[in-house]
């Protein structure tokens, strides 16, 4: 038994544990964890059981996701919710303005000097579906100066993919403690209560809430049994707690709108958890990359790290894929991604370096969106040199790591991400330098 930097104390060994979608089972304390069964007349040390569902009871067992949580005070404990005027978030994209089929790009948001912490700092770019109907993504970014402090968060809506680019975040969630650096991800599953600290004072980065079915591992038909994002990769948190009373807050999101609650402890009280639903971080270090060895340049679908199932078979309500690092070596290819236009819509995000169909104007921390059928892909210059390039020798795509939410279902950019100055209104101009090539001649 030990305790973090934070006061939680945590469970003896190992800081995490190991798999996806695992059937973990951890205490802080030992012999709290019950034998055989569940809900036993009294849980050991006084504590309560309860189970927490992430998805149906009666899903298939294959995807069922549910933990036992055993905790000093139920999560009932708490005064009344009240509405938090808030207009930075979005929850439901029928009500946002008409999008446009423009190609759209953003400048990284500003970390200022006035204090806000995560949840504050938080505001909607874009997204599909709603909350409400449990269906479709909303994509928020964070701009974050200062730890949370006696406050503690969760969404009901979705579960929320963060994507550090700037700093580091420590999430002291109900069921153990993440630490995540940029280049890494985490998961916190909806529901979940949590609060954010800064141990680099400042933070910026990318949210995905996701409305739909749990994020998933995809398939790997003919690559195999390995690749990708192998599941020994992920990470999950042993139990830690902390028994602290006194005056504090709770935010919920909760229909697209944010609402608080007086509490009077710390909801980060579960001493002993068992189960498959849980929070989790992965590392893109440590991904797997395919590509081609011949010739042509693969789909991203190559680059997929998680993915949210939907009713259509090969089609995903969400796909989180990622452009790290790799080399290049397929002969007389124009091995940058080629044009392109998609049934799919694409939002991306740049933790690190420079992307390599764009080399200026998408920075860390920027974003772009091409939607449903907007054509987009090399600007004018990254096209000139790839296609005089040598192609009879690899190159190294390096110092970079680039990824993208895609839904196959238009994204909607709110009325904010429209009107904000970090919108680069001259984004269209990095293709008009594109020529006319054609050869009316045979003698090319």
């Amino acid at each position: 038994m030990s305790e973090n930097r934070h006061g939680l104390t945590l469970a003896a060994g190992l800081p995490y544990q190991t798999g996806f979608g695992n059937e973990f089972a951890t205490e802080a304390l030992p012999n709290v964890l019950p034998v055989g069964r569940n809900s036993p007349q009294k849980v050991k040390r006084g504590l309560y059981a309860e189970q927490l569902s992430g998805t149906a009871f009666t899903a298939p067992r294959a995807h069922n996701r549910r933990s036992w949580l055993y905790r000093v005070r139920p999560a009932a404990v708490h005064r009344p919710f009240e509405p938090i005027e808030n207009n930075r978030l979005v929850g439901d994209f029928s009500t946002v303005p008409k999008t446009p089929p423009n190609q759209l790009r953003w400048d990284p948001p500003p970390l200022g000097i006035e204090p806000v912490d995560f949840v504050d700092s938080l505001v909607t770019m874009a997204g599909n579906g709603s909350s409400d109907s449990m269906s479709g993504c909303a994509i928020h970014l964070y701009a974050a100066t200062q730890s949370m402090k006696d406050r503690f968060f969760y969404s009901a809506d979705g579960e929320l993919l963060i994507v550090p680019q700037e700093g580091r975040l420590t999430l002291a969630t109900e069921l153990g403690v993440l630490d995540v650096e940029p280049f890494e991800i985490a998961v916190v599953p909806r529901g979940v209560r949590f609060a954010v600290t800064l141990p680099d004072r400042s933070a910026r980065g990318y949210v995905c809430e996701n409305f739909g079915a749990l994020l998933d591992l995809p398939d790997l038909g003919p690559i195999g049994s390995n690749g990708l994002a192998n599941p020994r990769d992920f990470l999950t948190p042993v139990a830690a707690f902390e028994d602290r009373e006194g005056d504090f807050e709770l935010v919920a999101k909760f229909g697209g709108h944010l609402w608080r609650a007086d509490i009077d402890h710390s909801p980060l009280d579960v001493v002993a958890w068992h189960g498959n639903y849980a929070p989790y971080k992965y590392d893109l270090r440590h991904f797997n990359t395919i590509g081609s060895i011949s010739f042509d340049h693969p789909d991203p679908s190559i680059f997929l790290v998680l993915q949210s199932p939907s009713d259509t078979e090969g089609v995903h309500s969400l796909d989180f894929v990622i452009f790290p690092p790799r080399w290049l070596v397929a002969e007389d290819t124009f091995r940058p991604p080629w044009f392109h236009r998609n049934v799919a819509s694409e939002f991306m995000g740049l933790i690190h370096g420079a992307y390599d169909a764009k080399e200026e104007g998408f920075v860390p921390g920027g974003a772009s969106l091409h939607n449903c059928m907007s054509g987009h892909g090399p600007d004018a210059e990254t096209f000139e040199k790839a296609s005089n390039s040598d192609t009879t020798k690899p190159h190294k795509v390096d110092d970079t790591m680039a990824f993208m939410f895609e839904t196959p279902r238009v994204i909607r950019p709110t009325e904010f991400a429209l009107k904000t100055s970090q919108l680069q209104a001259e984004y269209f101009e990095c293709w008009q330098g594109l020529k006319n090539n054609f050869a009316k001649e045979n003698n090319a």
